[in-house]
């Protein structure tokens, strides 16, 4: 009898672990259908939005090359007669940030504010100060693209929309992966090969699936980089844990205003881990002389300091001056934006101004004094706050050519997986049937719990992902699977 009966369980076990493995591929399929159809128009945008901000410099330059460029000459005349120039020519504007050239034969930049509130750049010669032109702010095509990738000109509802299909990206990788990596003959006929005279559909596959396979992790990257910039995963969690915390400075009042209130527009210049951190403030010396306040004369250094630079504020040129002796090469200059604002030096990976992280440093200088009162470096980064300063750079391609141009392939190649994904949808998809032509559900009895646990603990560390998933399984249970059940009561 057993002898009979171990060929019986033996097929029996066999049909029962293939039909367990088919109803697993089809299942991690239609999850990866449902996430692709959501995904694929912003894989789109993301990549054809990173290729415009990828060349930035170059379309800057040939946009405005006549007010950018200057001939290099032996000597410069002092920023701050560069300052007043500006300054002759908008007399009520608001100077807000200063720009160094960052090469000889370019104009440095001063950031004001128009009294309508327009930001414009005006480049000056920093040879003899004269003033070359304006540059729109707003009309920058870095910052529409940025505008369009971050937020799709709609808002926080752009960006809640953006961070959703960037989650269900994710979940996107998770299961093409799982897809892509071989499980049977079948799998393995098109595995890291490209099988070009088995007509299109198989060569899109082959296709679609190679590329996606071997670029999944750099798209990985890509989506968790751009995530951590992201309204609920990135700036309730990620960002908001990983801030700098601004009581590690010492006696340093602090301001209302966070770094992010130094940004213009959409152009994020401050780091990422300093955005939610508080701003010091300066301390107004001549009003607190005026006001009688003598109970700070105990503090040697803040009475030296009180009584020294109560006539005037210290100038750029002093301030320039002290971030030579600092250290600082290429940086952002932003000015005290009120009577307690701060000199804000900032050098950083993030607004491109350096493309080594372990140099980003902001300095900020009390700007009645001139004392350093607040110095943040990479070493004062944690773990994810060094991996976004060294991660942006490599998102953006600020690190070297070499880098501008394997981003350029990426986007291009994210621009395939999109495109192939939905040419193979089109190509399986029912011709003359109104269908969604989703891949077909084979039931089964038990739980895959490996797949369960994966979704859940994705849906967990995402939750705009988590969300939606809940939001379409509820849908599915109250909508669609009642409607199926009226269809079979009438018939």
């Amino acid at each position: 009898m057993s002898t009979i009966n171990q060929p019986v369980n033996n097929a029996s076990s066999n049909r029962e672990a293939l039909a367990r493995s088919k109803s697993r591929y089809f299942l991690t399929w239609r999850w990866h259908f449902y996430a692709g159809l959501f995904v694929i128009p912003f894989m789109l945008m993301l990549s054809l939005t990173g290729l415009v901000m990828l060349f930035d410099d170059e379309i800057e330059f040939s946009r405005y090359q006549s007010v950018l460029e200057v001939s290099p000459q032996a000597s410069t005349v002092a920023t701050s007669l560069q300052m007043e120039n500006v300054l002759a020519a908008y007399p009520n504007a608001r100077v807000t940030q200063f720009i160094p050239a960052p090469s000889r034969d370019l104009a440095n930049r001063f950031s004001i504010t128009l009294d309508s509130g327009k930001t414009v750049f005006v480049t000056v010669d920093p040879y003899n100060g004269d003033i070359l032109g304006t540059i729109d702010r707003s009309d920058s095509w870095y910052e529409l693209a940025n505008d369009i990738h971050g937020t799709l000109l709609l808002g926080d509802w752009g960006d809640y929309l953006i961070e959703i299909a960037a989650s269900l990206g994710v979940i996107l990788l998770v299961t093409g992966v799982y897809l892509w990596i071989p499980r049977d003959n079948a799998s393995k006929a098109g595995f890291l090969k490209v099988r070009m005279t088995s007509g299109p559909r198989i060569l899109m596959r082959d296709l679609h699936a190679n590329i996606g396979g071997l670029l999944s992790f750099v798209l990985l990257f890509f989506f968790i980089s751009g995530l951590a910039w992201a309204s609920v995963w990135g700036g309730k969690f990620v960002q908001a844990w990983s801030s700098f915390p601004a009581e590690k400075w010492d006696d340093v009042p602090l301001s209302t205003q966070t770094h992010a209130s130094m940004n213009h527009g959409s152009e994020e210049e401050m780091p990422w881990n300093l955005e939610q951190t508080l701003m010091p403030e300066s301390h107004d010396h001549a009003a607190m002389l005026a006001a009688g306040v003598g109970s700070m004369q105990h503090d040697t250094k803040m009475a030296h300091d009180m009584n020294m630079h109560t006539k005037a504020k210290i100038g750029i040129d002093e301030i320039l001056d002290q971030a030579d002796m600092l250290g600082f090469t290429q940086f952002k200059l932003n000015f005290p934006r009120s009577e307690t604002g701060v000199y804000t030096l900032a050098a950083n990976t993030m607004s491109g101004d350096i493309s080594d992280p372990r140099l980003d440093r902001t300095t900020h200088i009390d700007q009645y004094s001139g004392r350093v009162l607040a110095d943040v470096t990479w070493n004062e980064y944690n773990p994810m706050a060094k991996f976004m300063a060294a991660g942006i750079a490599l998102h953006q391609g600020d690190v070297s050519v070499l880098n501008k141009v394997v981003n350029v392939l990426f986007c291009v190649a994210f621009i395939f997986i999109a495109i192939s994904g939905a040419v193979m949808w089109l190509i399986r998809r029912p011709t003359g049937k109104k269908v969604l032509g989703a891949p077909p559900r084979f039931e089964h009895e038990g739980v895959w719990k490996v797949g369960l646990i994966t979704i859940v603990a994705l849906s967990f560390m995402l939750p705009m992902a988590g969300g939606t998933i809940a939001l379409v399984l509820l849908a599915d249970w109250l909508v669609f699977n009642r409607m199926n059940r009226v269809k079979l009561a009438l018939n």
